[in-house]
């Protein structure tokens, strides 16, 4: 099958990947009274009364926003909001197929963070969810910051926690498989964006505590006079003994290599010198950094990457719904690190009896929404 035109059929045919259906039937005059004029006005002064009701009256409590401005998308870039679009109706699909939760695609014209900032705040009466998708890093840092700050609703960056919480759930089972411990692995990663600094961020907080970062200038240490500021706070839980060097020397001896940047990065002789039974999350897509059957002729004991037709997809479908489901569930104002950690947890124990080759479950598995949204409930 030609998947590009295959898709592009696909798109054009359906024009819009979501649509609005109704719940009630306005058949009747009195039907029509109840839904809307004048049997609406009750459920209205309701709400003006106490504004708390909008949860029980309306649909807010099961809507979510997917905004964007559709500067990072996938692997394409600052391709613009319009273009944006067909990934952010794909987002509110899986959002509706996955955990039943309607979503609506928001794609903003600005890149500036305070208008960002400010449109995204205003949508707070009618949301009951931000799922942040596709901004460009460092801006989408300050973006969800201080919409967490300033929103009383959950506000999550995919592009960040939900990858961080399946390579942590992968992980877990890759460590469990390999005899490994967690507590003592030397992780290297390639890709110091949204997703490597969420990435390092929850591996922190699960005890690994060496992690070398490298973007395209090579690793990330002190002694780089480059570094942005985002990348300066990287070195608070990174790089422990401050190394320095290109992306050769950092591999050597380590026991996992991430990579959330670009095709073909990653060698067999690159796999060879690291420790044995490597770990290797090859997340680049389409093409990922190394190709697992390479990678495993070169002696990785564990290969993951972000498609569909390998095994040990890493994909982000496994999280966003069940956390977003859970946090409504729980009417959440926030989605906190446990919420993700107990996310995380939960991906990891679903499989039973992990493999090298089964370390994650099956993305399509919509069992799984269920059990990541039950943790997250009992975790608010």
């Amino acid at each position: 099958m030609d998947i590009k035109q295959a898709a592009l059929d696909f798109h054009l045919k359906l024009k819009g990947k979501i649509e609005i259906t109704v719940k009630a039937k306005v058949d009747t005059r009195e039907e029509l009274s109840l839904a809307y004029t004048p049997g609406v006005a009750e459920p209205c002064k309701e709400i003006a009364a106490d504004p708390t009701k909008v949860w029980d009256y309306t649909g807010k409590g099961n809507l979510v926003a997917v905004v964007t401005d559709g500067t990072a998308v996938l692997g394409l870039g600052d391709i613009g909001p319009e273009a944006a679009i067909p990934v952010m109706e794909g987002k509110a699909l899986l959002f509706k197929e996955f955990a039943g939760i309607d979503a609506m695609p928001i794609c903003l014209r600005t890149k500036n963070v305070d208008e960002i900032v400010m449109i995204v705040k205003a949508l707070e009466p009618t949301f009951g969810g931000i799922n942040l998708e596709d901004i460009s890093a460092p801006r989408c840092f300050e973006v969800e910051e201080r919409l967490k700050a300033d929103m009383n609703i959950p506000v999550f960056h995919d592009d960040q926690h939900g990858t961080a919480v399946v390579v942590l759930a992968g992980l877990i089972n890759a460590v469990k498989v390999s005899g490994k411990d967690l507590t003592t692995l030397k992780v290297v990663m390639s890709g110091s964006g949204a997703a490597g600094t969420a990435i390092a961020k929850i591996l922190y907080s699960q005890g690994v505590k060496d992690v070398v970062m490298l973007d395209r200038h090579g690793v990330i240490s002190s002694k780089r006079e480059d570094l942005n500021e985002a990348k300066k706070n990287l070195l608070s839980f990174t790089n422990p003994t401050d190394i320095t060097g290109d992306f050769n020397e950092a591999l050597v001896g380590r026991d996992v290599f991430i990579g959330v940047s670009g095709p073909g990065v990653l060698t067999a002789d690159h796999v060879k010198s690291m420790a044995d039974k490597p770990i290797i999350f090859a997340l680049a897509n389409p093409t990922p950094e190394i190709m697992p059957d390479e990678a495993k002729q070169a002696g990785a004991y564990v290969v993951a990457t972000g498609r569909s037709d390998f095994p040990n997809q890493i994909n982000n479908v496994l999280a966003f719904p069940g956390i977003f489901r859970g946090a409504l569930d729980a009417r959440a104002r926030a989605i906190t690190e446990p919420m993700k950690l107990a996310a995380a947890h939960a991906l990891a124990d679903y499989v039973v009896d992990p493999t090298p080759d089964k370390i994650i479950p099956d993305p399509l598995d919509k069992k799984v929404t269920e059990k990541v949204a039950e943790a997250v409930r009992l975790a608010v």
